[in-house]
């Protein structure tokens, strides 16, 4: 693999969910690339030690709950409760760190008071609501993970929510790191003022609490590279003198009627309205994998049926007395999935072994189980 350590633990961040609506497939295809790296470390013999956070106070929960008269509390918790339903079904191995970002405020506190007297962070000279900010012009190699010059990073921050425009700040793509409080919302106490941690310093802050200084890959859709991992790569490396982490990993957008997938544009296909609706969690498995993690793509209802037809002749295969050798079918996914995370490469390989063993006797009686096994560890299909 290219990203990863070759011996002991490899350490893995994965942005998480802001839970105020179900699980779409753009979503899926994210936590399932994730895993298939988890699973591809340890099946090179690594220790695999992950976190992930659950953005359970942000703006849209709020605006969500508000407009749906729901509790924003009970909101975030039956919203990510679906959510680790979702990923259970797809056999999505759970993180040994899960953290919320309510539940993270201590670390995030710890962490801005560690910068607070660094010339790092400042307040903006606003009467009503003096808003702390971390200045992204100290971070060295500001701009990197996204590779976007200023112009494009000043017009990506406006539309993933960024306030460049803001009075007071120093900079246009200086982040709000403390939010402090305003009327009807969620706040607590710490030494900067009553308020809430913003978005980017959460990700930070739990990272490496869980993970420790410069971790091996933080990984999330390709929409995150920025603002979100440009600034926690930012916000880490001042606060430790390290880089944040090694790697900055993205798995690709997933479109439906020609847009990629959105909670704002309500284009989505949930994973949990597939389910109920009679379909096999492995084959959303098998139709996500089946295309390059980095691919950007566009779900159609042809994708599921090539996957369920697909998981029909690996199980058809899988049950056989005997079959043909399975060593060197096993080899090849293997080198496909430890070149760059190939998964279509390695379902292809498996592919053909299951219509050679349809169409021929073979006469190797564990072939059958061992392709069953790999598919189960290694890409995550129970057959």
């Amino acid at each position: 693999m290219e990203a990863g350590p070759e011996q002991g633990t490899a350490r893995l961040y994965v942005c998480g969910i802001t839970p105020y609506d179900a699980t779409h497939l753009g979503h899926a295809n994210t936590y399932v690339t994730f895993d298939l790296l988890n699973r591809v470390w340890r099946d090179l013999g690594l220790q695999v030690r992950y976190a992930q956070n659950v953005t359970d106070v942000d703006d849209p929960l709020l605006e969500r709950a508000a407009a749906t008269g729901q509790d924003w509390t009970e909101l975030a918790q039956d919203q990510t409760q679906l959510f680790r339903t979702d990923m259970e079904a797809l056999r999505v191995l759970p993180p040994d760190a899960y953290v919320g970002a309510v539940e993270s405020i201590p670390q995030v506190v710890a962490l801005l008071e560690s910068m607070k007297d660094s010339a790092t962070l400042y307040q903006v000279d606003d009467p009503d609501y003096p808003d702390w900010y971390f200045r992204c012009e100290m971070a060295p190699g500001f701009g990197q993970v996204g590779n976007l010059d200023e112009q494009q990073m000043v017009t990506r921050f406006t539309e993933m929510g960024g306030d460049p425009q803001r009075p007071g700040k120093h900079h246009p793509l200086d982040c709000l790191v403390w939010r402090m409080e305003r009327p009807g919302e969620p706040a607590w106490e710490s030494s900067l003022g009553r308020g809430r941690p913003g978005w980017h310093i959460e990700c930070t802050a739990i990272a490496l609490d869980a993970l420790g200084k410069h971790f091996d890959v933080q990984g999330g859709g390709s929409d995150l590279a920025f603002p979100h991992h440009e600034m926690c790569a930012a916000e880490g490396s001042v606060a430790t003198g390290e880089p944040f982490a090694q790697v900055y990993l993205h798995s690709g957008m997933v479109a439906l009627d020609g847009e990629k997938m959105s909670k704002s544009k309500g284009n989505l296909e949930l994973v949990s309205r597939l389910r109920a609706q009679g379909h096999d969690p492995m084959a959303i498995r098998l139709a996500l994998l089946g295309h390059h993690y980095r691919s950007n793509w566009e779900w159609t209802a042809e994708d599921l049926a090539t996957a369920e037809q697909r998981l029909a002749i690996w199980r058809e295969a899988v049950g056989l007395d005997a079959a043909l050798d399975a060593r060197p079918v096993i080899e090849q996914a293997r080198t496909a999935l430890r070149t760059d995370m190939d998964a279509p490469a390695a379902l292809a390989a498996i592919d053909a072994w299951a219509q050679a063993s349809l169409a021929l006797d073979g006469d190797d009686h564990e072939a059958p189980g061992h392709i069953a096994a790999f598919a189960d560890a290694v890409l995550g299909i129970a057959l």
